[in-house]
């Protein structure tokens, strides 16, 4: 287990991943964490300093820049070969693990939070991938912080062997966040990744 405090030590913070137990979502977003859980009908948001990560992947990164989304990039696997076009001309290794950022107003984003139905079994793929809580959020507003890698499937990145991002978002309300299963990207979104060192 990792503890929130540990992904979220100052501005320079990023993290995303899944709550002990499976019990919510862990998001950092420049040092601020958001914890989400799902209790009765709804989900609760916190900052979460007590809690703990089952897996997670985190960043310590000062320097962005950013470029605008076009508006061909629409689709989540439209962004996923975006983000990596992006970084490979930027000069990063993308054979590396490397985060990423999003900010803007998405047309559609399907998004979840973990909730343990695994009724007291282990912790198996299949039983990981049933116990989620889903959404939808439109024309929302918000902040999305992502990973990118080819080499971590099963460690940091789930879903089709296809896929190699690890993404969230927080609205910017500060009401809802979780991990982005689907996206539909809106016009004016802007994508950031890290200032090669």
């Amino acid at each position: 287990m990792v503890p929130v405090r540990a992904l979220a030590v100052d501005a320079t913070s990023y993290a995303v991943g899944a709550a002990a137990g499976l019990d919510g979502e862990i998001t950092v977003l420049a040092g601020v964490p958001y914890v989400t859980k799902l209790r009765g009908d709804g989900i609760t948001l916190t900052r979460g300093w007590g809690d703990s990560a089952f897996f997670a992947v985190w960043t310590r990164q000062a320097n962005w820049t950013g470029q605008p989304v076009p508006a061909e990039v629409r689709t989540y696997q439209d962004l996923q070969r975006f983000v990596k076009a992006r970084a490979q001309a930027a000069g990063l290794d993308v054979s590396q693990p490397f985060p990423f950022r999003l900010s803007g107003t998405p047309v559609e984003v399907d998004w979840h939070v973990n909730v343990d139905r695994t009724g007291g079994q282990p912790i198996t793929t299949a039983l990981f991938l049933e116990s989620k809580a889903n959404f939808v959020a439109r024309h929302e507003p918000m902040e999305i912080v992502g990973f990118y890698s080819e080499h971590d499937q099963g460690v940091f990145i789930t879903g089709a062997p296809t896929n190699f991002m690890h993404v969230h978002m927080v609205t910017r309300d500060g009401q809802s966040a979780g991990h982005v299963d689907a996206i539909t990207l809106g016009p004016g979104m802007t994508l950031l990744l890290p200032r090669p060192r």
